[in-house]
């Protein structure tokens, strides 16, 4: 199981997620405690908005503890919306375009979890993808195929619902063809101004989920795990749940059930 963090709110510097707490991003590469697997060495990336609507973004494959360039980065560029995440792979290659935050245009997605049995269905997976955004498939994980088909089901217009319908998409296809557990995932995603979240399982292992407002930062911190061991105020995502933050620090935490849409249309 991957990693991964993301902030919303007043500019700051990447390291004070990614590099500087106790529990950082970095730290959970190699010392996660809420996942089957403590380590997380099958690369990094961040996507961060600044100046221009499209997101900025850095990916490599080496484990983000011993990449002199990311704590150089992070500690020089500021950001008031960004998404960061270390990956463990489960299955695909170790290879940059593999590596998360994905973007296109002013959207970016990151994502934690499986989608059973993937292997098996990997064609029928791409063949979802319409041709107007197939051009942007440059690795071959479940994880940016489920990105380009939320694109395909409006995620511009309607991004809960996209998403919901993205995954009903995969279960389905997961059920007929894959393996369980058909989905387990938790993704963040932004368009640039608002910061989503999502946690969701078909069974009952979703992966952890937390949010914090920090007074100090003036801004919202969505995690894998929290930041630091010993503080407070960390509020665990409920499963079956999307979440929407925006800069100022309000949190809107609506139903996501993907498994009602692929029922109706079994």
């Amino acid at each position: 199981m991957c990693r991964w963090a993301a902030y919303i709110g007043e500019r700051i510097f990447l390291e004070d997620i990614v590099s500087r707490p106790g529990h950082s991003l970095i730290h959970q590469s190699h010392c996660a405690t809420q996942c089957h697997t403590a380590t997380n060495a099958d690369g990094f990336g961040i996507a961060w908005y600044d100046e221009r609507p499209e997101p900025g973004q850095y990916r490599d494959i080496m484990p983000a503890w011993s990449d002199p360039n990311l704590r150089s980065l992070t500690a020089q560029v500021k950001s008031g919306l960004f998404l960061a995440h270390v990956r463990a792979s489960t299955g695909t290659a170790t290879s940059r375009n593999n590596c998360h935050p994905f973007t296109h245009g002013i959207w970016s997605f990151m994502h934690n979890g499986q989608v059973g049995g993937y292997d098996a269905f990997r064609r029928d997976a791409d063949m979802m993808i319409p041709d107007a955004l197939y051009a942007n498939r440059r690795g071959a994980t479940d994880s940016e195929a489920l990105f380009l088909v939320a694109l395909a089901e409006g995620l511009d217009d309607d991004p809960r619902g996209a998403l919901e319908r993205a995954a009903a998409r995969f279960i389905r296809l997961a059920r007929a063809k894959g393996a369980a557990p058909h989905l387990r995932m938790t993704a963040a995603l932004s368009d640039g101004k608002m910061l989503y979240a999502v946690r969701y399982a078909t069974d009952d292992l979703a992966p952890s989920l937390y949010y914090r407002w920090s007074d100090s930062r003036q801004g919202m911190a969505v995690v894998s795990e929290p930041l630091e061991s010993d503080e407070a105020g960390w509020t665990e995502i409920p499963t079956a749940s999307f979440c929407s933050f925006d800069d100022r620090g309000a949190v809107l935490v609506e139903e996501f059930h993907p498994c009602r849409l692929g029922l109706a249309a079994a």
